[in-house]
């Protein structure tokens, strides 16, 4: 399968520039980043909003995983993070409305690991913020729900910071929110890296692959 270009390691200052130029367009403009399991995603996208400032706001992806409850309904516990583990309609639902929000403030659900639930209407942004950026998984992905993302994102990149820098941050993470570190490898290395083998092929379709953590 065609990946696209080579992945190239950009710096902080040209990815903060041209999120910039998205935001001074003139009308609202949604940046997705994405990536495989461990490769970055939140710490990217948080830092490109804390250096925007009032220029951008940050919706992730996550707040739309399905209930804990609703995992064990439909017996997908143990895949949490897979595609068919969130509410992908949903989530392209709130892309629309972000994409044109009428003069009104759009409500985004919120993920919380520390209780692994999200809690709904947590992330507020006002209809004056030109740049929305969003994170996860799935952005680029060609099938069901999640096929209708990619046209609605104005840019998007994919991060791929090397392979066994993104296993040792996964095993961290999960080590972190009360895995033991056996456990936290288990996951890593088979839920997670599954994902990823769905995830990678879809580099393609972004219009940057930024390698390593940009600086």
């Amino acid at each position: 399968m065609d990946t696209g270009e080579p992945a190239h390691p950009y710096t902080w200052d040209e990815l903060v520039g041209r999120a910039r130029l998205l935001a001074e367009s003139g009308q609202r403009r949604l940046l997705g980043i994405t990536g495989a399991p461990g490769s970055g995603k939140g710490t990217v996208a948080a830092k490109l909003r804390a250096d925007l400032g009032s220029e951008a706001a940050l919706v992730p992806m996550d707040g739309f995983h399905l209930a804990e409850a609703e995992l064990r309904r439909l017996d997908r516990r143990d895949r949490k993070g897979a595609p068919d583990t969130f509410d992908a309609a949903g989530y392209v639902a709130l892309l629309r409305r972000l994409r044109a929000p009428g003069g009104e403030t759009v409500y985004a659900p919120e993920f919380h690991r520390d209780v692994e639930e999200s809690y709904a209407g947590a992330i507020a942004v006002p209809p004056d913020v030109p740049l929305v950026i969003t994170e996860g998984n799935y952005l680029l992905l060609e099938t069901g729900p999640w096929a209708a993302v990619r046209g609605l994102l104005d840019e998007a990149w994919f991060l791929e910071p090397g392979n066994k820098t993104r296993l040792a941050r996964l095993i961290a993470r999960h080590a972190r929110y009360g895995k033991t570190w056996w456990e936290a490898r288990e996951w890593a290395l088979a839920s997670d890296e599954h994902n990823a083998t769905v995830i990678t092929p879809t580099r393609h379709r972004a219009d940057l692959a930024i390698l390593g953590d940009p600086r």
